[in-house]
């Protein structure tokens, strides 16, 4: 079964090389162009994944979208890839670790630009984590 994606970036051109590189590994992706189309799309439909940008519109509003997230019990098992060209700027909050306890727990973080054959890992692997979680708890 195929698997969905739901990018949300404010940016066409970077949204559009990373969307070929997913679709021509055979993931459906849906594209969110700012934060409010993207949460509406999230608490309206059903994906596996979620790619998510830091820096949108005012400044950091990725950061909102991936802390309601994880309020939200229905989509706080969504694996979320957050993809940033501001790691020298939020290194402060990601000392080293893909998750900081008190920022916001975050499955993965990559930068800008990402290397199509690291990003399809990624992916595949945090689609697989979340698969595996969810057939224990059943």
């Amino acid at each position: 079964m195929t698997k969905k994606l739901l990018m949300i970036d404010d940016d066409p051109d970077f949204v559009a090389g990373i969307k070929a590189i997913l679709d021509n590994a055979g993931f459906e992706v849906e594209v969110a162009y700012n934060p409010k189309e993207g949460l509406h799309a999230l608490q309206t439909k059903q994906y596996d994944l979620l790619l998510l940008d830091i820096m949108m519109g005012r400044g950091a509003e990725g950061i909102m979208i991936a802390r309601k997230l994880r309020k939200d019990v229905k989509l706080r098992e969504m694996p979320v890839l957050i993809i940033t060209g501001m790691r020298e700027q939020i290194a402060f909050l990601f000392p080293g670790e893909p998750i900081h306890p008190r920022f916001v727990e975050v499955d993965e973080l990559v930068e800008k630009p990402v290397e199509p054959k690291m990003l399809i890992e990624k992916v595949n692997s945090l689609i697989l984590t979340a698969e595996t979680k969810k057939a224990g708890k059943k």
